[in-house]
């Protein structure tokens, strides 16, 4: 199992890296309102949920399936990788992390 885990977090990586150079222009600006919304906590939010499939999609989707085999933690380690291979922003980071482990 372990050796299945730096397979898929080398993959990860290799990924943003790619995605990275692919990217055309830099990000809009984040919106205050979206800023300053909460990560919600207790019961799926379906706009978080719908906005980090969205993102996931966008960002990572063209070559990850959403594992399911991570817990939340393992998965927060690899998105904030993914972060800082594949320039997303905080926001996208928490969307698609709120995502990840809520499926």
């Amino acid at each position: 199992m372990n050796g299945l885990r730096a397979i898929f977090f080398a993959s990860l990586l290799a990924v943003a890296a790619a995605g990275a150079f692919a990217r055309e222009g830099a990000k809009p600006a984040q919106s205050a309102s979206a800023t300053s919304e909460a990560t919600p906590t207790g019961a799926v939010n379906e706009k978080w949920m719908i906005e980090g499939q969205n993102r996931f999609l966008a960002n990572c989707g063209r070559c990850h399936q959403s594992p399911h085999l991570f817990s939340p933690r393992e998965m927060s380690m690899a998105v904030r990788h993914m972060r800082v291979r594949a320039m997303l922003t905080q926001e996208d980071m928490e969307y698609v992390l709120y995502y990840i482990t809520h499926q």
